[in-house]
């Protein structure tokens, strides 16, 4: 088997390293200073680099003006992304594309896709559900309106429209986005996925903190009539978007465990204490290595897991199994990582004029993302029970 990464997923990898060279993970207010937002919005002017690198549209197919590159391609980039704190929707963006693109019908396709890959139309997703426990499609529900004759085809088209009552918590980019993909379910239990304009009757948003200190959207949806061509019914959407974001997490994840622990090895090669570096010391020395196996075991489930969503192969286990599992070593591995380079540092692991405090509040959103390890432990645990192996 050749584990090594395609000449064109490599040149998305550089193309990100390109773009997110010199991006300060400093570059707004520290939230630890700073009562609500640390910014009004997302880096715009980031934002309009990747567009230019073509990094947005790096799942689009062709006839969209993309790259037709798949998920293993996004991690790369979400990975170096997450190396200096990048203040960008590029997960949550390129999630909702790809299931637009794989599940939308062809009106919405082509309104849309073109122009969100150019990075002109800002998409997120609502994927945490009510409290940030339950499934995001349970947080919502969702009605065709009577007399609208029904849905037809894979985007759900026709002239009618889909009553939507509900709220989802901690939407991410929430105030900046122009559409919300917001999972739903319909009395016969079948889960939808809605296209939200931002300005809406019957949409509404109220400010949420996360502990990066950016602003978060709590969305509430009171009788939101969202036309039917704007609303994805084809089975299998939301599990292809729950399994894209989860592992996107995961790459975000590992980003940040390999700049952290980069930025513990840099320190305790250069912090002495009786007359030698503190790196030198054994108990450092099995505490780094211990970390360095955390993200080792975090990368090679990552790229499992989005190597399964990219190529299709079946396995002794869905694809969400292997999500599951890569999540668990996301989830535990880089709250690990940012414990060990915290102690390691000392005083400057706390110090806030040091950006490691940063990415100490980054890991804790991430770990918290989707649902933490015990969450998907459960999940894995459900998927074992209902698949025998061999």
């Amino acid at each position: 088997m050749d584990f090594t990464f395609t000449e064109e997923q490599q040149a998305a990898a550089e193309a990100a390293r390109g773009v997110f060279t010199g991006v300060a993970p400093d570059g707004v207010p520290s939230p630890a200073l700073t009562r609500g937002a640390v910014a009004d919005s997302f880096d715009r002017a980031l934002w309009e680099r990747l567009a230019a690198a073509d990094l947005l549209s790096l799942l689009l197919d062709e006839e969209y003006g993309g790259a037709g590159l798949d998920a293993v391609a996004l991690c790369l980039a979400l990975r170096e992304s997450a190396k200096v704190l990048a203040r960008v929707p590029l997960l949550e963006h390129s999630a909702a594309l790809a299931a637009l693109q794989a599940h939308a019908g062809p009106e919405l396709r082509s309104a849309l896709l073109a122009r969100a890959g150019r990075g002109e139309v800002v998409l997120t997703v609502a994927a945490h559900g009510r409290t940030g426990h339950d499934p995001a499609e349970l947080a919502v529900t969702a009605r065709l309106e009577s007399g609208t004759g029904g849905t037809r085809g894979k985007g759900g088209k026709g002239d009618g429209a889909w009553v939507l009552d509900g709220v989802q918590t901690a939407v991410p980019w929430a105030y900046d986005a122009d559409f919300t993909l917001v999972p739903a379910r319909t009395g016969e239990g079948r889960g939808i996925l809605a296209l939200v304009p931002r300005e809406h009757p019957g949409v509404a948003l109220a400010e949420q903190i996360s502990t990066t200190g950016e602003r978060l959207g709590e969305l509430r949806l009171e009788s939101a009539r969202i036309p039917a061509v704007d609303v994805i019914t084809a089975d299998g959407a939301g599990e292809h978007l729950r399994t894209l974001l989860a592992t996107g997490t995961c790459a975000l994840a590992l980003g940040l465990g390999e700049r952290v622990l980069r930025m513990t090895a840099d320190y305790t090669s250069k912090r002495e204490q009786f007359g030698h570096p503190v790196a030198s010391f054994q108990a450092v020395a099995v505490q780094t290595a211990d970390r360095y196996i955390d993200l080792r075991a975090m990368e090679v489930t990552m790229w499992q897991a989005a190597w399964r969503i990219a190529s299709g192969a079946s396995g002794a286990l869905p694809a969400s199994g292997d999500v599951a599992v890569a999540k668990v070593w996301a989830s535990d591995g880089v709250r690990r990582i940012v414990q060990t380079a915290q102690h390691l540092h000392g005083g400057f692991g706390a110090d806030v004029e040091y950006p490691l405090h940063r990415y100490h509040a980054w890991a804790k959103h991430l770990e918290l993302s989707l649902g933490p390890a015990a969450a998907h432990e459960e999940a894995l645990g459900d998927l074992l029970a209902a698949h025998r192996l061999a």
